[in-house]
C-alpha cells in the first residue's frame, strides 16, 4: 500500500515565505479540518499533518489540491467520497494496518460534519487504529457566531429532507426543539425552505449565513417569514448557505406541543421534574404546566 516514492518526498510546506519541515505524525487516522472558503484560516498544526501524512483522503481531489499547493504540501492524495467509499475503505484502513499515518479532510471545514468520514472513523475505531481530530474551521460554529442568536444550546440538523412534505414534517418535529437550530441549504432550495419554516415554527427570529470567509459574505437577520420573502423576490443566491434559527418561546408552542412535550418527560422523570423542565424550556409558568402534569397523571391512572 505505501509507495516508496511517496515516502522519499519532502515533508515540508511553505508559510510567510519560508519552507518549514513537518515531523512525521503518528500512525493513525488523523481527521483535519480545512478552510470554509478563506484558506489563510488553516491552522499551523493542520499543515504540518498534511505534509508530513503518507496519504490524504478528501472528497474533491481538485478542491484540496489548491490548498495543498497554496501552502507547497506535496503529499499523494486520494478521492474519498460518498461513490467510493465502500471500494475505497479498506486500502485506506490497509495503510493504517502497515503502521502508516493517513490525513482525512471534507471539501471545506470539519470532516465527519455533512460527509461520509464518519464510518471511516467508525472502522478505524473498530480495528484498533489511532485516530487524532486536528480542530479548526467550522461553517455550522462560524454561522452561529455571527448570527446574534442563543449559541448556549443548539441542535445540528443539516440538510432538511429535498422534498416538501417530508420537509413539513421534520420542521414539525423540530418544533419544541428547546434549541437553536442549524440547518444546511442549498440556494435553490432556500427560500422555499424558509417559508416552510416560517410556517411551521411562525416568525422565529433568524439568521441566513452565506459564503462565510470567502469575499461576498453576507449574513441576512431577520424573522422567519421576512427573510422567505425577500428571497422568494431575490432569487436563489449563490453560494454555501447555513440557516440559524432561534430557540422557541412560551408563545410560539401550541397547546399540543406543550401538551407533548410534557408527556414526554414524564416519562422519565418525576410530575415535579417533569413540571420544572418543561417550564423552563417553554417559558410557560411553572403553575401551568405542574396542573397540566397533574391532570396527564389522573387520566393516565384512570
Amino acid at each position: 500500500m505505501k509507495d516508496p516514492a511517496s515516502a522519499a518526498r519532502p515533508r515540508t510546506y511553505r508559510l510567510a515565505g519560508q519552507t518549514l519541515a513537518a515531523p512525521r505524525p503518528e500512525p493513525g487516522l488523523h481527521v483535519v479540518a480545512t478552510p470554509i472558503g478563506n484558506l489563510g484560516d488553516v491552522t499551523v498544526r493542520a499543515l504540518e499533518t498534511l505534509a508530513g501524512a503518507d496519504l490524504v483522503a478528501c472528497e474533491d481531489t481538485r478542491i484540496t489540491h489548491r490548498l495543498m499547493e497554496r501552502y507547497g504540501i506535496e503529499t499523494p492524495l486520494t478521492a474519498y467520497h460518498d461513490h467510493n467509499a465502500e471500494s475505497a475503505r479498506p486500502r485506506l484502513l490497509a495503510l493504517l494496518g502497515e503502521g502508516g499515518t493517513l490525513a482525512l479532510v471534507s471539501d471545506a471545514g470539519t470532516p465527519l460534519v455533512s460527509d461520509p468520514g464518519f464510518k471511516l472513523v467508525r472502522a478505524a475505531i473498530e480495528a484498533g487504529h489511532r485516530v487524532v481530530p486536528i480542530p479548526g474551521a467550522s461553517a455550522s460554529l462560524a454561522a452561529l457566531v455571527a448570527a446574534g442568536l442563543p449559541t448556549d444550546r443548539f441542535f445540528f440538523e443539516g440538510f432538511l429532507p429535498a422534498k416538501a412534505g417530508a420537509r413539513r414534517n421534520r420542521i414539525a418535529e423540530l418544533r419544541a426543539l428547546d434549541a437553536t437550530l442549524v440547518i444546511y441549504e442549498t440556494g435553490p432550495r432556500l427560500a422555499e425552505s424558509l417559508a416552510d419554516l416560517a410556517g411551521g415554527l411562525g416568525p422565529r427570529p433568524a439568521a441566513v449565513c452565506r459564503e462565510l470567509t470567502k469575499t461576498f459574505e453576507e449574513v441576512r437577520r431577520g424573522p422567519l417569514d421576512a427573510l422567505a420573502a425577500h428571497y422568494e423576490e431575490a432569487g436563489a443566491p449563490k453560494g454555501e448557505i447555513v440557516l440559524i434559527v432561534g430557540a422557541p418561546t412560551g408563545e410560539d408552542l401550541s397547546d399540543a406541543d406543550v401538551e407533548g412535550a410534557l408527556r414526554r418527560a414524564l416519562e422519565t422523570l418525576s410530575l415535579k421534574d417533569a413540571a420544572a423542565a418543561v417550564a423552563a424550556a417553554t417559558g410557560r409558568p411553572r403553575r401551568e404546566i405542574y396542573a397540566l402534569a397533574l391532570a396527564l397523571e389522573r387520566a393516565h391512572g384512570d
